[in-house]
């Protein structure tokens, strides 16, 4: 069976340097708008879905959550387990599947960690597998792309040196997904690597949530909570609750 691509991708020394520069000032007011706004109680439980080297599970954990984060990738876990404490834990994961059950009191899926299965059913078992995690009416964070936003914005081309290695970026929409194409050569040896990701509108995920017994209790579209536009707002957040 052929290796998905995020398996390989994300697990690579490439991707964290390609992505080394993100924001980290952007993630933190995304933070403290978003906890503020949930209003979560102190020491709430709260998971990071995806949670990469771990930053934003960092920062939920300085503003005084227990945090346990998340991912698939072997090499972001072990990244992240620098930053643990006793109230800050890393596992690897795959998000298809349950991890725990009635224990987390909110979930945080940032930073569009999501829409790389081919399959609905992989998208249902996500959804599913944060329902079953929630303690009763505990809170969803999703944090996706706005496709029509992304549509009309698209660069065809882009190129950025890191760390002495010229990533040359090309990007197209193929059957409603985002496909960049990263070509690279470092120490004389080329590298070729793609990313997948689908275009859901809002509709897609209400129907996820519907499924799963999650309600939908506000939209915004940006890290400042402003309201959804379709065509104007750079992000997808969606706040969703366990019934």
């Amino acid at each position: 069976m052929q290796k998905e691509w995020f398996s390989s991708w994300f697990d690579t020394p490439y991707y964290h340097i390609l992505y080394k520069n993100r924001d980290y000032s952007e993630a933190s007011l995304f933070i403290d708008n978003i906890t503020q706004f949930l209003n979560l109680k102190p020491n709430a439980v709260c998971w990071d879905l995806c949670c990469g080297k771990g930053r934003h599970s960092i920062y939920l954990n300085q503003k005084g959550y227990r945090v346990i984060g998340t991912d698939l990738s072997e090499q972001s876990i072990l990244e992240a387990n620098k930053s643990a404490n006793d109230t800050l834990q890393f596992y690897q994961h795959d998000m298809r599947k349950l991890f725990r059950t009635n224990y987390f009191d909110a979930v945080f899926n940032l930073f569009t960690s999501f829409g790389y299965f081919e399959r609905r059913e992989d998208d249902l078992h996500v959804f599913d597998a944060v329902q079953k995690s929630l303690m009763p009416n505990g809170l969803f964070v999703f944090d996706y792309l706005n496709a029509e936003y992304v549509k009309s914005i698209l660069t065809c081309h882009d190129e950025k040196t890191i760390d002495g290695i010229t990533f040359n970026i090309s990007k197209k929409i193929e059957n409603n997904t985002v496909i960049k194409t990263i070509d690279f050569t470092d120490k004389g040896e080329s590298f070729h690597y793609e990313e997948r990701v689908k275009l859901f509108d809002k509709s897609y995920f209400e129907s996820l949530a519907k499924e799963c017994n999650l309600t939908l209790l506000h939209t915004f579209g940006n890290y400042q909570l402003q309201e959804f536009n379709n065509k104007t707002s750079p992000r997808l957040i969606l706040v969703l609750q366990k019934k």
